[in-house]
């Protein structure tokens, strides 16, 4: 069992049951980000909190340093002698992870014009693109606008992981993968998916940037 995996394990016990899950959509993240892909992010109320959460910990370090590499630095500084070595100093290597409870023009104004249902739809079916990712975040599995944006990542050869709680509701048969935390009440479940997301971003930032 991977480090970070064994310890979220001794810390949350009962989170054992989920650690084929885990490894499972960590090997899925892998693999999209090894051919070049990105990750895509949806959910409701605190599972939007969760997206936006996730997306923080990719796109820049989170445990361990990520500085660019020797040859994107003098890119830098070819394009600005005076500037490029601190910009160079300043970026950090990210994950691409795009949260889509994040646009609030275009949400508004695609749940106003067209339908409600189908934002994280449309933003799948506009950003999405074969060998991608869409994590869904559901504490009952059932959330409608969640499933319509899986089943649009279903059609355009995305991989689909989904966050929820024990029985998995909808959303079990509609990912790839589901990590279902053994608790009922929406609070609970999303106590529990904090530290997993924490842990797969943590398996994710070691392999792609430990030296």
């Amino acid at each position: 069992m991977d480090e970070q995996l064994n310890k979220l394990i001794n810390k949350y016990p009962e989170l054992s049951v989920c650690a084929s899950d885990i490894e499972r959509a960590f090997d899925i993240l892998a693999a999209s980000y090894r051919q070049g892909g990105q990750l895509l992010l949806c959910g409701n109320g605190g599972s939007a909190a969760d997206c936006e959460h996730i997306v923080g910990e990719l796109m820049k370090g989170f445990t361990l340093k990520r500085p660019v590499d020797e040859v994107f630095k003098q890119k830098l500084i070819d394009t600005d002698p005076s500037d490029g070595a601190y910009m160079a100093q300043h970026l950090q290597q990210a994950l691409p992870a795009i949260s889509l409870v994040s646009h609030s023009a275009l949400m508004t104004a695609f749940v106003n014009d067209v339908a409600a249902d189908m934002v994280f739809a449309q933003q799948v079916y506009g950003y999405g693109k074969e060998g991608d990712v869409l994590i869904g975040l559901s504490t009952s599995g059932n959330s409608d606008n969640v499933l319509k944006a899986l089943k649009v990542a279903k059609a355009k050869g995305m991989q689909t992981i989904g966050f929820t709680g024990r029985t998995g509701g909808k959303m079990k048969a509609a990912c790839d993968t589901v990590i279902c935390v053994p608790w009922d009440e929406t609070l609970d479940i999303q106590e529990r998916h904090l530290p997993i997301y924490h842990t797969l971003c943590m398996m994710l930032e070691r392999e792609f940037f430990l030296s």
